[in-house]
């Protein structure tokens, strides 16, 4: 039997990097996947790749609007959820100095106010047993340049799985963060930096990295289905670094 089997799942910001490659894998395991991205042509591009059981929902998480409607359609649809990777987040290199509110502002309507009301939103769907995953990041215990903003929303993310799981105990949904290392993406084009500073950023980091590498996207993925199915049925409220090993030095 696949991980997970018949599962209903929900995966944020599905259209590329992490997310993307966690859809493939939840229906890989038997899931039906409900994705959702912020520009239709995006996630009609990724629902055509995924290929089967999945749907897409355009869906802004930080729109509370758009946020009740995606879990309307996922009710009306499957009636319930018993995953949810809540993926979708924005990061930016502002130094100190430089923050403006409108930076300020943008990671953490969608980093930390649209997690939060995804999860609060879900909880209605979710029966008792129920996974909820949370991307964060090893910026979470670790100090970066110019990254201070989005450092502390990541901070805030991993707080979240630790604070929930106490609400919820009673329905014995679990909550996990997990925290992948640098895993190049779409996702860094947005970074404001060139290409070539991208990749020097990218070089710089990976000789960090006891393994070496950087790692793929891939690789998180297969840590969030586990974090996701019934192998990690005792695992609560922990922050999984997916690391290469680079914050644990």
């Amino acid at each position: 039997m696949s991980k997970l089997d018949r599962k209903i799942a929900l995966v944020t910001g599905g259209t590329s990097g992490i997310g993307l490659a966690t859809a493939k894998r939840f229906v890989a395991e038997g899931a039906h996947v409900f994705i959702t991205g912020r520009r239709q042509s995006e996630l009609d591009a990724a629902v055509d790749e995924i290929g089967k059981n999945v749907t897409g929902v355009q869906s802004d998480v930080s729109n509370l609007t758009d946020l009740d409607r995606l879990f309307a359609t996922i009710e009306q649809e499957q009636g319930h959820l018993d995953v949810v990777f809540a993926n979708a987040g924005v990061g930016e290199i502002v130094p100190l100095g430089s923050i403006t509110e409108e930076h300020f502002d943008k990671l953490f309507n969608i980093n930390v106010k649209g997690l939060l009301f995804t999860v609060q939103k879900a909880l209605p769907l979710l029966p008792e047993g129920s996974s909820i995953i949370l991307n964060a990041s090893i910026v979470s215990i670790k100090g970066t340049p110019a990254f201070s903003v989005y450092s502390a929303t990541k901070a805030a993310v991993r707080s979240f799985a630790r604070n929930w799981i106490l609400d919820l105990k009673d329905r014995h949904i679990r909550v996990n963060a997990i925290s992948p290392g640098v895993v190049p993406t779409p996702g860094y084009d947005h970074l404001g930096l060139s290409d070539e500073q991208l990749q020097e950023f990218v070089d710089s980091q990976a000789v960090t990295i006891p393994l070496g590498r950087v790692g793929t996207p891939d690789e998180i993925a297969k840590a969030v289905v586990f974090l996701a199915s019934d192998d990690s049925s005792f695992v609560n409220g922990i922050e999984l670094f997916v690391d290469g090993g680079m914050a644990q030095i």
